[in-house]
């Protein structure tokens, strides 16, 4: 028999847990947030996986690209491979890299926002820090 259990959250965070048989199998969470970033609201969205995360940033409902990072034993830097996504824009590629580094995990990151200003990157990037150092549960 299988079930699949719903519990939302007071802080926006959503967690599905599938049951086989009696057994719970993890889930994925839904942790979402929001910050103003030189005037510009930008919007996360993180799934936790089993061993890893999904990060989207944007500021519209958009998956223009997707990258993915995660560690190997052969190298101290993470594998990074842009799934989707044009490949001259390496936002997404190098934000999963930094995040699988830091996290030792698994990292999908959707980067949807423009390129317009170097220093935006730099502040979603300690914003997502912030949110991690915070909520390590919802990573």
């Amino acid at each position: 028999m299988r079930s699949l259990v719903l519990n939302v959250g007071v802080t926006n965070c959503v967690q599905m847990t599938e049951i086989l048989n009696g057994s719970d199998f993890g889930g994925i969470s839904v942790h979402n947030f929001s910050e103003k970033i030189l005037e510009q609201v930008v919007h996360f969205h993180a799934m936790k996986l089993n061993g890893g995360f999904f990060l989207w940033i944007g500021s519209a409902p958009v998956l223009s690209n997707l990258a993915v990072s995660m560690s190997s034993k052969y190298d101290p830097m993470p594998l990074s491979t842009l799934v989707m996504g044009d490949p001259s824009n390496t936002a997404a590629n190098s934000l999963a890299q930094r995040l699988a580094k830091r996290t030792k995990k698994q990292v999908f990151v959707s980067y949807s926002l423009p390129m317009t200003d170097s220093s935006l990157s730099l502040l979603v990037e300690n914003r997502i820090k912030k949110e991690m150092e915070l909520h390590p549960e919802n990573f």
